[in-house]
């Protein structure tokens, strides 16, 4: 039952290799899809339930009310905003994260606080009745097929507990939900550090691209290329191969068959002995030019 923190957009890579994903520009780092996250979708139930716990058995002037609702509200819109931001900034995004999982532990005391005081039992992690709710989040993981993205499925999931008229089977429902949501976050936040570790932040990817570009359009000017739509295929990706000289290395000044994808794809191929005329004829033309 564990989120999967590193696919921010929520959906599989759409993109055609040509800058673009479906109808919009590709992003250098995926954001948003927020609404597929189980953290989410686990923290909405846990926001809709805590209104409507303190719309019930809490006093609607007293500050417990709106601090609960608050710190609910808290833990959901800031998972949301974490992803939406993840576009832009790691450290942001691990912020908000943290943000949420700090707003659901207050939360989290909040209801112990109203069962203390009031006398009333508290579930402990392997009573029956936690399993139960705990088994509930478990099927729907394995199970579920409809939208997932759908907060009316999820609360009728646990509405037999929510919309309970005892506030202790209501309370006590809400802190197994706030332990389901606090794991999930738990899990995204070390996620979100192992790959700002490994990847770096979002100015260093966004460097580490206009590097890679800058490279790539110092060897288009530099290769002296002829693409024609009379070269061979490229063997490893299927499109056109175009004339490249060798600027390094052994083979210095000799003509090869490069990929006209590259960087993305360095197929070669050498100059056969068929080829060699096309070669020279397009070498002399290219060279005329440039004295032109």
């Amino acid at each position: 039952m564990t989120d999967k923190p590193t696919d921010r957009s929520g959906g599989p890579d759409r993109s055609d290799g040509s800058g673009r994903t479906g109808n919009r520009p590709r992003r250098l780092r995926p954001s948003g899809g927020y609404r597929e996250l189980r953290s989410f979708q686990v923290a909405t139930v846990i926001y809709d339930a805590t209104v409507l716990f303190c719309d019930r058995f809490v006093d609607k002037h007293s500050r417990t009310h709106d601090q609960m609702v608050q710190a609910a509200r808290s833990g959901r819109q800031n998972i949301a905003e974490g992803s939406r931001a993840a576009a832009t900034s790691s450290q942001t995004e691990l912020r908000l994260v943290n943000v949420a999982r700090a707003s659901l532990d207050e939360l989290l005391l909040d209801y112990e606080d109203f069962l203390r005081q009031r006398g009333k039992r508290q579930w402990k992690k392997n009573d029956r009745e936690a399993r139960e709710v705990r088994a509930v989040g478990a099927q729907k993981d394995r199970t579920d097929q409809t939208a997932r993205s759908d907060p009316t499925a999820h609360w009728k999931a646990y509405s037999r507990w929510l919309d309970a008229s005892d506030p202790a089977l209501v309370a006590n429902t809400v802190l197994c939900l706030i332990h389901q949501a606090n794991y999930l976050l738990d899990q995204q936040i070390a996620a979100l550090e192992r790959d700002f570790i490994h990847d770096g932040g979002y100015t260093e990817q966004l460097a580490a691209a206009r590097l890679d570009e800058r490279r790539r359009q110092k060897g288009a000017r530099s290769d002296r290329t002829d693409p024609t739509d009379q070269g061979p295929t490229c063997p490893a990706c299927g499109k056109l191969m175009v004339l490249r000289t060798a600027r390094h290395g052994k083979q210095t000044g000799s003509r090869f068959w490069g990929c006209s994808g590259y960087p993305e794809c360095k197929g070669t191929r050498p100059v056969e002995a068929s080829d060699r005329s096309v070669g020279s004829d397009r070498s002399v033309r290219s060279d005329r030019k440039k004295r032109l």
